[in-house]
């Protein structure tokens, strides 16, 4: 069993590798189940911070252009909330060959019927309804993760309690490689858990998600944040404004546990709510006024960069510059290894 690294408890300067698919703009639930964490991550750790559209092809091979746009979205989403490139090396995926280069020796060290078990990849295919139609680049996704997170060399990778069975796959292949080659080269990492694993959508779905349509985006303007929030589902037993209400499982209330920041006034509005006359929407303004206080100077950066695309993709193209020379050490030393890196006097 992978062992999990609880945050912030360790004193020693660790390496993090974590990222997001291209596939559409960051939601408040990026941000409380990752994006938070990576700005404070980036003040003690050594963080590489990768925008996958590799992976992101693997199932919207048909629509490459989608990928295209959305990592410019994605890394406005990054600068925008605060994370500094300055601290935190951020990154093409694709840009990266090192990587498909580690995913093809590793291939070999992995069995397919490991491949089809592996509890992360059935559920997702589950979700996607591939059917029998599974694009082989997905199946190999466990592979191509650990060629990210051994490519780095990250001792820590945050990641959701789901996505556990990958980081055991990545610590498999560790330990394979190290002992077919009888070489140390690749080291093991552990599961970062977040204290928030995720954001419930605002229609009371388990997880907000750009696919479901339950989600507030970060770079979601004014108007279109008002009319989500009038939208949330809270709870269905109060009917009535002097009617007892319930607080936990409210949405409502989960967003405003992780945005308001005074939490004694909200801790009133919960006693209030629960033992009856407040109503669902004194509730939800109260939500937002939290959330335009909170988003709009998120917005304003994310405007503020938009206007210069150059500048970011240049800050992208530093960034993977920085991550190939890193990658591009750990392939040599894995093909050292091997006893296959050649040169003029092999």
């Amino acid at each position: 069993m992978t062992s999990s690294f609880q945050e912030q408890k360790s004193p020693k300067k660790r390496i993090i590798l974590t990222g997001d698919r291209p596939t559409g703009p960051l939601h408040l639930g990026h941000y409380a189940g990752s994006l938070q964490n990576r700005i404070l991550y980036q003040q003690e750790h050594t963080q590489f911070v990768m925008i996958a559209d590799a992976q992101a092809l693997t199932d919207n091979a048909a629509h490459p252009e989608k990928v295209r746009e959305n990592l410019f979205e994605v890394a406005l989403d990054y600068l925008a909330v605060g994370i500094d490139p300055n601290k935190t090396t951020i990154l093409i995926q694709s840009m990266i060959p090192p990587l498909f280069e580690l995913t093809a020796y590793y291939l070999n060290l992995v069995t397919w019927n490991r491949l089809k078990h592996n509890p992360t990849v059935k559920e997702e295919i589950k979700l996607r309804k591939f059917g029998e139609a599974i694009p082989a680049g997905f199946m190999v996704y466990p592979v191509s993760q650990a060629a990210d997170i051994t490519a780095f060399k990250a001792d820590l990778v945050p990641v959701g309690a789901d996505q556990i069975p990958m980081i055991e796959q990545t610590n498999e292949i560790v330990r394979h490689f190290n002992h077919t080659y009888n070489k140390e080269v690749l080291i093991k990492t552990e599961a970062l858990l977040p204290k928030v694993s995720r954001l419930p959508g605002i229609d009371g779905q388990a997880k907000m998600s750009k696919s479901l349509g339950n989600a507030i985006f970060l770079s979601d303007p004014s108007d279109v944040v008002a009319k989500k929030v009038r939208s949330m589902y809270t709870d269905p037993a109060h009917l009535r404004i002097e009617d007892p209400g319930k607080v936990e499982g409210n949405p409502v209330f989960t967003y405003l546990d992780l945005f308001d920041p005074d939490k004694e006034s909200l801790s009133e509005l919960k006693a209030h709510y629960q033992r009856g006359g407040l109503g669902d929407v004194a509730v939800k303004k109260r939500l937002l006024e939290v959330l335009d206080a909170f988003l709009t100077p998120i917005r304003e950066r994310r405007m503020h960069f938009a206007k210069d695309r150059r500048t970011v993709m240049q800050i992208l193209f530093q960034g993977t510059e920085k991550a190939l020379e890193v990658a591009s050490k750990t392939l040599k030393e894995v093909k050292e290894a091997m006893t296959i890196f050649y040169t003029e006097r092999t």
